[in-house]
């Protein structure tokens, strides 16, 4: 496992972490997932992604309840939330989402009570709130920072321009600036990450945690001959990202892929996420998984990543329409 700074920061995160969304507390067992999380620490990961929105609050109580039974050293481990979607039942009351002064400190407070933790090393804005000015925001989060609450602040999926304007906010009232985004980001998703944070990168050093490299289970080739029994996709409540996972265009890209996998004896989902890896401006590919055996497999993607050459990124990128991006061939994180 390698470890990358945050951006510009100081703090270093494993390049492959372990999220809890749309699994803990909701489809599979504590036990599950507790043996996930020895997995991930011992497979050297020391970021734990978390947010008050997954399974309303659940998610955090149980990793809260893993980190407190396997006490591990606190300085070998980092764990975040997000605020913005809420933990309460719906339907939810007004100061019970969004990024208001109000719900981004009491949300702070619960995520510390559910994750039984001291302070938060990563707090997100989970999505962008226009009903709240963002220097209010950046004020809060500003003050949770100075509480010694939470240790670094950020965003997950905003624009390039919300994010550039909390930044000169922060600067003009000399409060504390957001140091990472948390987009998805895959090799066909990655116009965000590539093209619109591109100048983040170099005047403000935003980090960036990434999530979905494998496409909600697309790039995994499981969909190739549609939709399997039991899959997350079958859900009703998942219509929506069925409609894009499912377009037969897209599924002869990721057949593509898969045979370019099988010739470097790599299975798919770690060429995807290995693939993830090859660019220098993402500090950590977020990982999820419901069985071990996934997340060890999954794992294999940073020794995997050395092992891609220009050559192979150039047909990744031919595979999918990609015009070349920059890649990283040097362990220089």
């Amino acid at each position: 496992m390698e470890y990358r700074r945050l951006g510009k920061a100081g703090v270093k995160l494993s390049e492959l972490s372990f999220g809890s969304w749309v699994t803990f507390g909701d489809q599979i067992s504590d036990d599950v997932a507790e043996d996930l999380m020895i997995a991930a620490y011992e497979g050297g990961i020391n970021f734990f992604d978390n947010a008050e929105g997954y399974a309303a609050g659940r998610s955090e109580e149980v990793m809260g309840k893993i980190l407190t039974k396997l006490g591990w050293p606190r300085d070998t481990w980092l764990v975040s939330s997000k605020v913005y979607f809420g933990s309460a039942p719906e339907p939810k009351k007004p100061n019970q989402t969004g990024l208001s002064r109000k719900h981004v400190f009491e949300a702070c407070h619960a995520a510390l009570k559910r994750l039984n933790v001291d302070y938060l090393d990563l707090f997100f804005c989970h999505r962008p709130d226009p009903e709240t000015p963002i220097e209010e925001t950046v004020r809060v989060m500003s003050d949770l920072i100075a509480q010694g609450k939470v240790l670094y602040w950020g965003t997950s999926v905003w624009s390039d321009e919300e994010i550039m304007e909390a930044y000169t906010v922060a600067r003009q009232y000399n409060l504390v600036p957001p140091t990472m985004e948390q987009p998805f980001y895959n090799a066909l998703q990655r116009e965000k990450v590539d093209i619109e944070y591109a100048r983040l990168y170099k005047t403000v050093g935003i980090g960036t945690t990434t999530w979905s490299p494998l496409a909600s289970g697309l790039l995994t080739g499981k969909y190739n001959d549609g939709l399997p029994q039991n899959a997350r996709l079958s859900r009703e409540s998942y219509g929506w990202l069925r409609d894009w996972v499912l377009k037969p265009e897209r599924l002869d890209k990721v057949r593509a892929f898969g045979n370019l996998a099988k010739e470097l004896n790599l299975s798919q989902s770690v060429l995807a996420i290995a693939w993830c890896l090859k660019n220098p401006h993402v500090s950590s590919v977020i990982l999820g998984a419901s069985k071990v055996h996934q997340l060890s497999e999954n794992l294999k993607a940073s020794d995997a990543a050395k092992k891609l050459t220009p050559d192979i990124l150039n047909k990744i990128d031919e595979i999918f329409g990609n015009k070349p991006k920059e890649h990283s061939n040097a362990d220089n994180h």
